[in-house]
């Protein structure tokens, strides 16, 4: 055989080339999910990426590259902590600190956040990572065991949508191998864009799932799904989702709804809670139906659906400091029972999740050093408000008369978003108030901006628009204001607002300058005095690109239109040297 006549250089350049098209054909692909890992158990390693053909690792597509901390946390979520009960089939979620280069979100992904409510935009410093863990005796193997995870990472928080796509590629993948891998990777990579405010048609392995992405008005009714004329055969099988993200809340609360309020409250104000069950799959549910219950609010602190002994950030959530950090832990290594039982809240679950057809007792225990195996709300939190006792009446009637589960989520979830909708809307409104006068917007001077929010004002303002009157919950509201203003969901709905209302103010002067008769204005000004409106137009359009300001094509048209209403007034010399520097 002869030798390849290629050069290095040639060889480098080909390389290149090939590199820069991998990446492009896969930005379909990547407006998804970031990529595929399959992890084992390796007898050396313990748990490991798998290692194929060429010594290339298990991750698909091939050209994508995680950091060693990436790995190493990835292959440790993968697998249950403590898997000796694990027998068969287990699946849940994750969370991974993005830990290389900040994620370049692809053109799809980015509008998908500009459009998608709040609490489900993509996050620049997590991936969601969703797994399929299976362990059956296998006598071939050294150890007895087969022991393998798929574990999906992207950016996007579809919960629902994810956990079912891993029920079906998984048993395929177990069964078949790498063939089954390569062909999902290229059925993904044909998908449209999670495009919010539609109906989405995703084929793949023969079954057409159907979901909607909501946009910013997340009540919005789902539209119908239209015709499938394009659909082959009869023998595709459609799985139509309802909702790409959500999952059971009832049936994850049921066992301690009696505190639901509680609860509420806690996760209102970014309390550290940690959640304790027997396997990931309840305590990962658990938590995401602990930060969902404060929708429209996103839960701005930070959460682990799932969290191991060996995370890498392990000694940051485990410190004896007098107080924990602020976030939600799911575990289930008995190790945490001790380590974590200073937390202010401990949530224990037993090993089966109620499905709403069973009541279960909770215990409520003030005693935090005494957490023995009963399950319960082990918490000193005295709660701000009342309970809403008639949603509490018929919740727990809908347990008695086998009310269906998501009947009894819907309900559940309506009462909570009519709750956080209340606290949040007097907020809201105040919010709004710190915006100057447009009257007093004027193009020529530098843009306003908001006024400072100061609490004791707005605190002023409830006696006559709180929550309590559209509610009728009863309590200490401003105690609760009060310590919601020094949480991370504050901080977080703050920032967004006031960036917002930044970006409507220069939208706002933006607009008043393109229509301004710069003509007239020019007349007897000094010739620094117009490079210095030139400048600043310039200025200010190229901020409105970067902060992504809300200003239409016609309004950047008329901004060019007034700089070259003032240029024409200036010397030929200064012209060339405006034009250079444009």
């Amino acid at each position: 055989m002869s030798e390849p006549s290629c050069s290095l250089n040639e060889e480098h350049t080909s390389k290149s080339r090939k590199d820069k098209m991998v990446k492009k054909d896969w930005e379909y692909f990547g407006n998804w999910l970031h990529c595929i890992c399959i992890v084992t158990f390796d007898l050396e390693l313990g748990q490991a990426i798998e290692i194929h053909i060429y010594l290339l690792q298990a991750i698909y597509p091939k050209h994508i590259k995680l950091t060693e901390q990436e790995r190493s946390n990835v292959c440790y979520l993968a697998f249950p902590d403590s898997n000796s009960g694990c027998m068969g089939d287990t699946q849940y979620h994750v969370k991974i600190r993005q830990n290389g280069k900040t994620t370049q979100y692809t053109q799809a992904l980015k509008e998908y956040n500009r459009k998608c409510p709040i609490f489900l935009q993509a996050d620049k410093d997590y991936y969601w990572g969703y797994v399929y863990f299976r362990q059956v005796k296998d006598k071939t193997l050294p150890r007895g065991y087969f022991q393998k995870s798929i574990v999906m990472i992207t950016k996007l928080p579809f919960i629902n949508l994810f956990n079912e796509l891993c029920a079906l590629i998984a048993p395929e993948f177990f069964e078949v191998g790498d063939t089954v891998m390569d062909t999902v990777i290229q059925q993904v990579d044909q998908w449209p864009p999670p495009l919010p405010g539609q109906i989405i048609h995703l084929p793949i392995m023969g079954v057409l799932f159907q979901t909607y992405i909501p946009n910013q008005n997340y009540k919005a009714p789902i539209p119908n799904i239209p015709a499938m004329n394009h659909v082959p055969n009869n023998q595709v099988r459609r799985l139509f989702l309802t909702s790409a993200y959500e999952s059971d809340m009832f049936r994850s609360l049921a066992s301690v709804v009696s505190h639901v309020h509680l609860l509420w409250e806690l996760v209102l104000l970014s309390e550290p809670i940690v959640v304790m069950a027997s396997s990931p799959t309840i305590c990962s549910e658990m938590v995401q139906a602990l930060t969902t219950m404060i929708i429209p609010l996103k839960y701005c602190a930070d959460h682990r659906p799932y969290f191991t002994i060996h995370d890498s950030e392990f000694k940051e959530y485990t410190t004896d400091a007098p107080a924990p950090p602020a976030v939600i832990l799911g575990v289930t290594n008995p190790f945490f029972a001790k380590t974590l039982q200073h937390w202010p809240h401990i949530i224990k679950i037993t090993d089966g999740i109620s499905t709403g057809n069973q009541k279960y007792r909770i215990k409520k225990s003030e005693n935090l050093k005494v957490l023995d195996s009963k399950p319960g709300v082990y918490t000193q939190y005295k709660p701000f408000l009342q309970k809403d006792k008639a949603i509490l009446k018929k919740l727990l009637r809908g347990i008695q008369t086998k009310r269906p589960g998501e009947v009894q989520t819907a309900l559940l979830k309506r009462h909570l978003c009519e709750l956080t909708e209340s606290f949040m809307i007097p907020l809201e409104r105040y919010i709004a108030s710190l915006m100057p006068l447009q009257k007093n917007i004027s193009p020529f001077k530098a843009t306003p901006i908001p006024q400072l929010f100061n609490p004791d004002d707005f605190l002023a303002t409830l006696s006559s628009a709180g929550p309590q009157l559209t509610i009728g919950i009863k309590g200490d509201w401003v105690g609760l204001y009060r310590r919601f203003f020094r949480s991370p969901n504050f901080a977080g709905w703050f920032h967004t607002r006031y960036t917002e209302l930044t970006q409507k103010l220069q939208a706002i002067q933006l607009e008043a300058l393109s229509r301004a008769d710069l003509k007239t204005w020019v007349q007897g000004k000094q010739e620094v005095e117009i490079v210095d409106m030139i400048l600043r137009i310039r200025q200010k359009l190229d901020k409105s690109y970067d902060d992504d300001v809300p200003i239409g094509h016609a309004v950047q048209e008329m901004l060019r239109e007034r700089i070259n209403d003032i240029t024409c007034t200036l010397p030929d010399d200064l012209k060339v040297i405006l034009n250079q520097e444009s």
